[in-house]
C-alpha cells in the first residue's frame, strides 16, 4: 500500500517522466475531461437558463415600469386639471377679496363724511345750549323749577344787565345716573330760546373766567356735541402745558387748537400735529398718538406690491399667464413664475 502511495504521489509530479502503469494514467485523464466537459456542458445550461430568467424579468420589469409611468402621467395630467382650476379659483377669490376691499374702503369715506354732517347737525342743534359745570348736586331742590334755579343763579354771578330776560326754555342735569358721594357733580344743561342770549351770557362767564358759588368754582361752557367734546379731550395735556408756560392759547370749533408762541401764532387741527411741534420746540409734552379708526385698518390689511401699487395688474397679469399656459407642464408654469419673481 506504502509503495502505490508513493507511485501515484510521483505520477503527480512527474507525469512525463513516469512510465509506468501507462492505461491506468490515461483512463485518469480521460475521466478528468469528462468530467470538465459535463460541468463546463451544466454551466452552460444553468448559464443559459439564468439568462433566459433574467431576460424575462426585465421584460416583465419593463411592462410594469410602463405600466406605473402611465398611471403616473394620468395622475399628473389629473393634478394639472385640478391645479388650474384652483389656480382660477384662487384668482377669483383674490379679485373679489380687493373688490370688496375697495367697497369697503368707498363705505368707510362715506360712513366717515355722514358721521361729520351728523356731528354738525347735532352741534347746530345744540348752538343756543351752554353748559354749566361744579354746581353741587341736590342744591337746585330749594328752588320751583330747575329754570329758575339756572336764571337765579346767572343773574347773580355773572355781570349781566339787569334788563337782559335770559328766555331760558329748559334746563335740566345732564342725563346720566347720579355720581356718588364725593364726585364731581353732574353738568347743568340750559338752552336758551335766543342764541345771542346764549352767546351774551357765556361771553360774561369767559370774561369773569367763571364764578365762586357757595366755595365751588363754578364753569361754564359750550353744549359740544360727544364727538366733538371726545376730539377736544384730546389736548388736555397740550392745554396743561401751556397753561404752565404762560403761553396764551385757544380752542376754537370744533376741535382745533390755536397757540399764541412767542416768534407767531399756530393753529393745529389735531391734537397729534399740536404735541408734536410742541415737543419739537423743547415743551415737555408727550406725543398724542390717536386711536386706529376703520380706514386706517383697511389700508394695513390691504395688499400691495413692493412698488406700493394694488394688486390689479398682478392679478391681470397672472390670469393672462394661466390662459397661455393652457396645458404646459407645470415645470414651465413653474420656471415662469420664479424668472418671473426674480
Amino acid at each position: 500500500m506504502v509503495k502505490e502511495k508513493q507511485g501515484k504521489t510521483k505520477t503527480k509530479k512527474h507525469p512525463e517522466m513516469n512510465n509506468e502503469e501507462p492505461d491506468a494514467t490515461e483512463e485518469h485523464v480521460a475521466a478528468k475531461a469528462n468530467v470538465e466537459v459535463s460541468v463546463r456542458e451544466k454551466m452552460d445550461g444553468d448559464a443559459s437558463i439564468d439568462l433566459k430568467m433574467i431576460l424575462k424579468e426585465i421584460k416583465d420589469f419593463r411592462q410594469d415600469n410602463a405600466q406605473q409611468f402611465r398611471e403616473i402621467k394620468d395622475q399628473i395630467k389629473v393634478t394639472n386639471d385640478n391645479l388650474g382650476l384652483l389656480e382660477e379659483r384662487v384668482l377669483d377669490s383674490d379679485e373679489r377679496i380687493q373688490a370688496m376691499e375697495d367697497a369697503i374702503g368707498e363705505l368707510a369715506k362715506l360712513q366717515s363724511k355722514l358721521e361729520l354732517q351728523i356731528i354738525d347737525q347735532e352741534g347746530r342743534s345744540r348752538r343756543n345750549n351752554l353748559r354749566i359745570y361744579g354746581v353741587v348736586e341736590g342744591e337746585e331742590k330749594n328752588a320751583p323749577t330747575m329754570t329758575d334755579f339756572v336764571e337765579r343763579l346767572l343773574k347773580e354771578n355773572l355781570p349781566l344787565t339787569s334788563s337782559l330776560d335770559l328766555h331760558i326754555e329748559r334746563a335740566h342735569r345732564a342725563l346720566a345716573a347720579a355720581p356718588p358721594e364725593g364726585a364731581p357733580p353732574r353738568s347743568i344743561i340750559v338752552r336758551f330760546l335766543s342764541y345771542k342770549t346764549k352767546d351774551e351770557v357765556l361771553k360774561k362767564a369767559w370774561q369773569s373766567k367763571g364764578f365762586l358759588w357757595k366755595g365751588k368754582q363754578v364753569n361754564v361752557d359750550h353744549d359740544y356735541a360727544p364727538d366733538v367734546l371726545k376730539q377736544r379731550q384730546t389736548y388736555a395735556e397740550a392745554k396743561r402745558v401751556l397753561k404752565q408756560r404762560g403761553i396764551r392759547f385757544q380752542t376754537p370749533f370744533p376741535a382745533k387748537l390755536r397757540v399764541f408762541y412767542p416768534d407767531g401764532t399756530k393753529l393745529y387741527n389735531t391734537a397729534e400735529d399740536a404735541t408734536k411741534e410742541m415737543s419739537e420746540k423743547g415743551l415737555p409734552v408727550s406725543v398724542f398718538t390717536p386711536p386706529e379708526n376703520l380706514m386706517s385698518r383697511i389700508k394695513k390689511l390691504t395688499w400691495f406690491t413692493a412698488e406700493g401699487r394694488r394688486r390689479t395688474p398682478q392679478l391681470q397679469r397672472a390670469r393672462e399667464n394661466l390662459t397661455q399656459a393652457g396645458s404646459s407642464s407645470i415645470k414651465d408654469r413653474l420656471q415662469q413664475f420664479r424668472r418671473e419673481q426674480s
